[in-house]
């Protein structure tokens, strides 16, 4: 066991908060993986009051993750306690939710599933995972029934948004009390209605991933262009109007004869672009190795996280769409079509906004 002060784990532990279990009636949590999404996920837990212990195999891993965990500014109502283990079944033994962030590789997801499974018979089971469909993953879990997807985004602790996704035999109640407990730490909890690969988020992400690839590939533009471009135009507007929203805003019928004109001429690779993988082919990796579609100094990675991070949490995280909302505000123009003059109205109203806890 690895922990500074009394052990998550220890007989007799019970810190104040986690005696004093809301609705959602977790208290102790594992946390299978301590890198940085796992220690992220951890000290968001604690902050709502679980007790949780980060599990790696790596002892010099856990003691530094836990170490980093801690360093999170605690609410004002205090958190729970933090602690670490190296020993999978001495972690999740007392645990009442496990959360595996491990490498995403089905095969590891699988075998880390069968064994927690088998050394904590009724926790609820959580996967991480960012597009591994959650069915093939509880393939080997005992009682596949308490096992379900929760995709926290990176920096979990700034991002609102975790994706929850039922397998084919998640049980109902698991789903509700995991999407209670998300919504009790101050994120903002989507389920996601089919246990399809890439969920919500990532299927979105890639597929604009890929068509920056391809627009590189294909010399159309270089790399930095690609990220300018998308940084100076769509990268303003996602924030604030998501993608389907801006499709009625502007108008379906314009959207109609753009999608006509430009989706025959974009990527519908159903396989990694070549130029993807002869990079991967040649060890350049990207921010990790030095060089990838971009070169990365010595500190630039660091650099971009710390810049990445702040400019996520000066961001107020945007709720239903102005349709959608419950007051409207005074018309506004519609904005008009290519070549046409605006032919009506459209009512907006601004939406409620929050931010995490």
């Amino acid at each position: 066991m690895l922990t500074a002060g009394p052990a998550a784990d220890a007989p007799g532990h019970d810190s104040s908060a986690a005696a004093e279990a809301p609705g959602h009636g977790f208290r102790r949590a594992a946390v299978i993986g301590a890198g940085l999404m796992g220690r992220g996920i951890a000290a968001v837990l604690a902050s709502g009051g679980l007790d949780v212990i980060l599990c790696d195999t790596e002892p010099d891993t856990v003691r530094e993750a836990v170490a980093a965990a801690r360093s999170r500014p605690a609410p004002a109502g205090g958190r729970g306690e933090i602690s670490g283990s190296a020993d999978l079944a001495r972690a999740v033994q007392r645990a009442d939710l496990v959360v595996e962030a491990v490498v995403e590789d089905l095969a590891v997801k699988q075998e880390v599933f069968a064994a927690v499974s088998a050394a904590t018979p009724d926790a609820v089971l959580a996967t991480n995972t960012s597009v591994l469909p959650v069915t093939a993953i509880a393939a080997r879990a005992q009682g596949p029934g308490r096992v379900l997807g929760t995709h926290w985004w990176n920096p979990p602790d700034l991002i609102p948004v975790v994706e929850v996704i039922p397998g084919r035999l998640t049980a109902a109640t698991v789903t509700e009390r995991v999407i209670s407990l998300l919504g009790y730490l101050g994120k903002t909890p989507v389920r996601v209605r089919r246990d399809v690969a890439g969920f919500i988020g990532n299927r979105l992400q890639h597929a604009l991933w890929r068509e920056a690839i391809t627009l590189v590939a294909d010399g159309i533009c270089d790399a930095e262009t690609a990220d300018l471009v998308a940084r100076n135009t769509v990268g303003l507007r996602l924030a604030r109007m998501g993608p389907i929203e801006n499709a009625d805003y502007v108008g379906l019928d314009l959207t109609l004869a753009i999608h006509d004109a430009v989706l025959p001429a974009l990527s519908a690779g159903r396989e990694p672009s070549p130029l993807l993988r002869a990079l991967v082919r040649r060890g350049e990796l990207g921010a990790k190795t030095g060089h990838g579609f971009l070169p990365w100094g010595p500190g630039t990675r660091d650099t971009a996280a710390r810049e990445l991070a702040a400019h996520v949490q000066a961001q107020r995280p945007s709720g239903a769409t102005r349709c959608c909302a419950a007051l409207p505000a005074p018309p506004l123009p519609a904005p008009p079509s290519s070549g046409q003059s605006p032919s009506g109205t459209t009512q907006h109203s601004t939406p409620p906004r929050g931010s995490p806890e």
